[in-house]
């Protein structure tokens, strides 16, 4: 329901290590999110990043713990939104915005025929992501600005524990770019929500998130946007033009 508290969760990480097919992918991450927190992992592709997001959805085997816990007591199944990294649609696909969102409720397209509350959850979940005007449109239809605002309004409906997004805004315009930072910031700071981002849009989180990790298969480098910016390994994986990034944003404290 999207009336649910969130229940002020924070996530610890303590020597994750996942192999699959014999080959280790992460190895020893230790990490901790509190409560309204947003963090960005960032890493080039191949690093790990969506297998860690894997591993603490629970749906891959590891080694380590990882521990929720709210007002000092564990919680062995909190709610977790997840926005995956690609979402194929078929062209023509008749599933509209209106289905999907009813169905992430819990129910089917056909229970608004006989659950009129079920209606009014889905509007307030659109509206909240300034997407209900986009009620009946197809999925199929949709920019991807507007797709990613779809499948963010149905990972917070009912609102969650934790929200995990993973690359949310690969092939967004720069309006739909702005118009996603700003609807996660006002998630995590009004409903005191605790976000993981996956990205590879460097300049565009750093300005909004708490803390930066950098990533490939272990933590190469852990701190604030600014620090992790200007670290020596992220600047020989990505290139010295992140330094201007980090430059950028001393300019505007």
């Amino acid at each position: 329901m999207m009336n649910r508290t969130c229940r002020h969760l924070s996530t610890t990480l303590d020597k994750v290590t996942v192999s699959l097919s014999g080959k280790v992918v992460l190895k020893d991450i230790s990490l901790q999110i509190a409560c309204g927190d947003l963090l960005a992992i960032i890493g080039p592709n191949g690093a790990g990043k969506t297998t860690l997001l894997r591993a603490i959805l629970g749906e891959i085997p590891f080694q380590g713990t990882i521990k929720f816990e709210a007002l000092g007591e564990r919680i062995r199944k909190p709610l977790i939104g997840y926005v995956p990294q690609q979402v194929s649609i078929e062209k023509g696909t008749p599933t509209s915005v209106e289905d999907l969102l009813v169905m992430a409720i819990g129910g089917s397209p056909f229970s608004l025929l006989w659950r009129p509350m079920t209606r009014r959850q889905v509007i307030e979940a659109l509206d909240r992501v300034q997407a209900g005007h986009l009620l009946k449109e197809r999925l199929c239809d949709l920019s991807g600005g507007e797709l990613q605002r779809v499948l963010l309004a149905a990972a917070i409906t009912p609102l969650p524990d934790l929200l995990l997004l993973d690359e949310p805004v690969s092939g967004v315009d720069p309006h739909g770019l702005a118009l996603f930072y700003e609807l996660v910031n006002e998630l995590r700071q009004k409903r005191h929500l605790s976000i993981i981002i996956v990205t590879h849009d460097l300049a565009g989180i750093a300005p909004h998130a708490d803390r930066m990790v950098l990533m490939k298969e272990s933590i190469l480098a852990e701190g604030t946007a600014e620090e992790v910016l200007r670290d020596e390994v992220l600047i020989r994986t990505f290139g010295p033009k992140l330094l201007n990034v980090a430059t950028l944003l001393e300019a505007k404290k």
